[in-house]
């Protein structure tokens, strides 16, 4: 195999021979492009290099490092070595860079990962900087990079690039998309004198430009203290300079600005990219790889500038969905679009509003946000479920491409209306008022209805399954939102005492603990009282693994064994990210649940007890309520009356806010039961290799599917894809059009300061325990949660919380509501709470004021 290839002869389909960055320079070489000229040592050199290393047991990139170090280059690749440096001339200074396999991908950068060595000269000390590169693959920091992205060490190789050395007189990088605000084709520019190394490693603060056709929108001048040169006969040295003004001129930034357009333009995508200008005025490129850290763009849904909200991060799921789940989304939101008079002419493609992007459901807000009627609703709508989204919106309306578009009001008008008698909401509003029993018979008779619509005979087809889940999911939205008009007439009435009052909505939170109705409070005490009648013993003693081994063989003892499965045969349809039918219940996994219940079973406190202090609070809100009264009194006699009346009514009817989702789930739990039964007769004819493959097929494919047709190369990328997604770290709330999230033009916080939205009174100091996944996770009793959002598969770890800080959500966001119920005090839509609070740390987290105080 050839062991040397010049950048001209290479291109991105060689990636496995020369690694990313080799690739990268290959293609825009090809493209004509201006890059220094150079080779590239393949990696067949690096397989004959590590020859003989076993990559198995202790201390691996220790023992590699040592092996690539001190084993002798063998003579072939020496020689080849060699010859291809001498062919560039005589003793050229060059810059000697690893290239990895895994390196420069669409989803991944690996920057930084291995190391590049610069002003190398002289043909022996090309050899030892390539033996050097080789090492670099497994470095401790590689080595983590790779684990944290799932890339297998075995399957990772090393090429080395070779490039003659740029005499830069100015370098740095630049970015063809904003790398912080997401803004797509606003070009970000950081120059400095010297060498690039300087910017790309940080050591100077350089000149920072920002373009966006062809406009240079930004100009500022860093300290440049500091200049990587050339050393005469190789190597480096950082000097201090004092260089004043910018370092470049606006000729110049235009001129790299038109560079970086067409390195994007041959790539198809936003592009990292390093330049150098040598001394000569002439512009170079050393690299160009995606910008991996983007938000990948929905589909548009109209002209313009749009704005996108996601469902995902409203619903405390931060994580992609599969395929069958976004498909079940767009059939949901057909159902919900239908109730204004907006239904899609087929359901399968979603409502108009709705569409998906990283995985993750997003709808388009663009219409709202640019109408009247919009800019009143949506910020008070956000202000109660995601108090942080609220605050971007309005900052939204300020911006010049989405002033308010004239429209008639009698459009909005009348959708109003369309959903207004389909819910029926004039009626359902005075039967709440008047009749408590009679409106919750109603919202009984509901349930009842919608699980009546669930059974599927065990006869039916997988066509007749297919037709099933299609009509359960286009149908369970319109019949569970008519619960709504009660929810809303009970903190409509809640807004009423406030006024009559003089209470502020904030200062009530008291009145709203300890309220009935609430299935995931419900459920939570359920899974308490569970935990109180079933022998402890195995449950202190065994893994949470061999719990969940004990109880799927019937081998628990008889109590555990026997409430269990009466529990989950009522609850056994929730669990983490329960929104996604694709993923397992907690009939299907009931890992989750044991672990809680091993937790539970640790408190010693009968004080703590979650029905002790669920009936703590039940007691105190009902003294709120007597306070609230007297103090409309106070005004006027007769206000205190209507206030009692008022807040009674909003006690009976507020827990129901989590109704609607729980029948939403219990609908998706068995459209996920039914699509197992059509994944295993795909299975048994060969299509997928195994049933749960159907939840990486839409609701169209599955039904092609039955045709026949291998759909297993589709399945494997598709989980391939929702592996990379489930690994990103961030999700915007509120994305546009343009790449821009808007949150990340927010001013930043003072020094030291973590506030967010108060969500539920109360101060409490103890030890943080940051948790990303509910899943398996350990909660001491009294310990603060801090987390990134929840949904109700969380809530079983409030039990035992003594606190809560959240990254996410409003007032009256699900975590909000819950841990008001249970006492819990709690802050929510935290900004980056997971990432400075350390796990461990003692805080004081104060629910009334909005404020986690962190020592310092």
């Amino acid at each position: 195999m050839t062991l040397v290839l010049d950048l001209a002869e290479i291109h991105a389909g060689l990636l496995a021979t020369v690694g990313g960055k080799a690739a990268n320079l290959g293609e825009l070489t090809k493209a004509g492009l201006p890059v220094p000229p150079g080779w590239a040592l393949t990696t067949e050199a690096y397989r004959r290099a590590a020859h003989g290393f076993d990559p198995t047991g202790d201390d691996l990139a220790e023992r590699a490092r040592r092996h690539l170090l001190e084993t002798p280059v063998p003579p072939d690749v020496r020689d080849a070595i060699v010859a291809a440096y001498t062919a560039l001339g005589d003793d050229v200074p060059v810059a000697v860079r690893s290239s990895a396999t895994a390196e420069d991908l669409p989803f991944a950068s690996f920057a930084g990962q291995q190391d590049t060595f610069l002003n190398v000269v002289g043909a022996q000390a090309v050899v030892e900087a390539v033996r050097r590169c080789w090492a670099s693959l497994w470095t401790d920091r590689a080595v983590a990079y790779r684990e944290s992205n799932g890339v297998d060490h075995a399957c990772v190789s090393l090429a080395v690039v070779v490039q003659t050395m740029v005499d830069a007189e100015v370098a740095g990088v630049m970015f063809t998309a904003n790398p912080v605000t997401g803004r797509r084709h606003e070009i970000v520019i950081d120059a400095s004198p010297g060498l690039g190394e300087a910017v790309v490693s940080g050591a100077v603060n350089p000149d920072r430009f920002v373009v966006l056709d062809g406009r240079i929108l930004e100009r500022r001048a860093g300290d440049k203290r500091i200049a990587v040169r050339p050393l005469p006969g190789g190597g480096t040295e950082h000097v201090e300079t004092a260089v004043s003004g910018l370092s470049l001129t606006d000729d110049r930034v235009r001129e790299l600005a038109a560079l970086g357009e067409r390195v994007e333009r041959h790539y198809g995508s936003p592009q990292d990219t390093e330049w150098a200008l040598d001394r000569d005025g002439k512009l170079w490129l050393t690299q160009a790889r995606p910008v991996t850290t983007l938000y990948p763009l929905p589909e548009p849904k109209g002209p313009g500038l749009r704005v996108y909200f996601s469902l995902n991060v409203v619903q405390g799921v931060m994580g992609p969905l599969t395929p069958m789940g976004v498909s079940a989304f767009r059939l949901i939101s057909a159902g919900g679009a239908g109730l204004f008079g907006r239904a899609p002419a087929d359901p399968r493609d979603g409502a108009p509003f709705m569409t998906a992007s990283g995985d993750r459901v997003w709808f388009d807000i663009t219409p709202a946000v640019r109408s009247r009627q919009g800019r009143v609703l949506l910020p008070r709508a956000m202000t109660l479920g995601e108090a942080r989204t609220a605050t971007v919106m309005e900052r939204l309306f300020d911006d010049p491409r989405l002033a308010v578009t004239p429209a008639p009001a009698h459009r909005f008008l009348r959708g109003l209306a369309h959903f207004a008698r389909r819910v029926r909401l004039p009626a359902r509003a005075l039967t709440a008022l008047t009749s408590p029993r009679k409106a919750l018979a109603s919202i009984e008779r509901i349930g009842q209805e919608n699980e009546r619509r669930l059974r599927v005979p065990d006869s039916a087809t997988p066509e007749q399954r297919l037709d099933h889940a299609e009509r359960v999911l286009a149908g369970t939205f319109p019949r569970i939102i008519t619960i709504m008009p009660t929810v809303v007439t009970g903190y409509a009435l809640f807004a009423l005492a406030s006024r009559l009052s003089g209470v502020p909505v904030n200062d009530m939170g008291d009145v709203l603990r300890g309220v009935p109705h609430n299935p995931t409070t419900e459920m939570d005490l359920a899974l308490w009282h569970l935990a109180t009648r079933i022998e402890p013993e195995p449950f202190r003693e065994l893994s949470v693994a061999e719990l969940a081994r004990r109880y799927r063989e019937k081998l628990l003892l008889p109590t555990a064994q026997r409430e269990i499965a009466a529990f989950l045969d009522t609850y056994g349809h929730r669990g983490v990210a329960e929104i996604d039918l694709g993923v397992p219940r907690w009939s299907e996994e009931p890992e989750h649940i044991l672990g809680a219940l091993a937790n539970y079973l640790r408190m010693d406190d009968d004080d703590l007890a979650p029905d002790v202090l669920f009936a703590k609070g039940d007691r105190e809100a009902r003294q709120a309520v007597a306070r609230v009264a007297a103090r409309a009194g106070r005004r006027a006699r007769w206000r205190a009356p209507v206030v009692r009346f008022a807040l009674g009514r909003t006690r009976t009817y507020a827990g129901l806010r989590e109704l609607p989702k729980f029948h939403l789930v219990k609908s998706l739990a068995a459209v996920r039961r039914s699509l197992l039964v059509v994944g295993e007769h795909l299975a048994e004819r060969g299509v997928l290799d195994a049933p749960a493959d159907v939840f990486f097929l839409d609701i169209r494919e599955a039904r092609a599917a039955l045709s026949g047709g291998d759909r297993r190369p589709l399945v494997a990328a598709r989980r391939e894809e929702y592996d990379r997604e489930r690994r990103r770290r961030h999700v915007p709330r509120v994305l546009l059009s343009d790449g821009t999230e808007p949150e990340a033009l927010a001013e930043p916080a003072a020094d030291g300061a973590i506030t967010g939205t108060a969500a539920s009174p109360g101060t409490v100091t103890g030890r943080a325990r940051v948790v990303l996944d509910p899943v398996g996770a350990h909660l001491e009793p009294g310990e603060i949660l801090v987390c990134p959002s929840t949904d109700p598969g969380w809530t079983p770890l409030f039990l035992t919380a003594g606190g809560l800080v959240m990254e996410m959500g409003g007032a009256m966001s699900h975590g909000a509501v819950v841990a008001r119920e249970y006492g819990i005090p709690a802050v929510v839509g935290v900004p980056g709470a997971t990432q400075r609070i350390t796990p461990g740390q003692e805080i004081t987290v104060n629910g009334a004021a909005g404020t986690v105080t962190v020592p310092s």
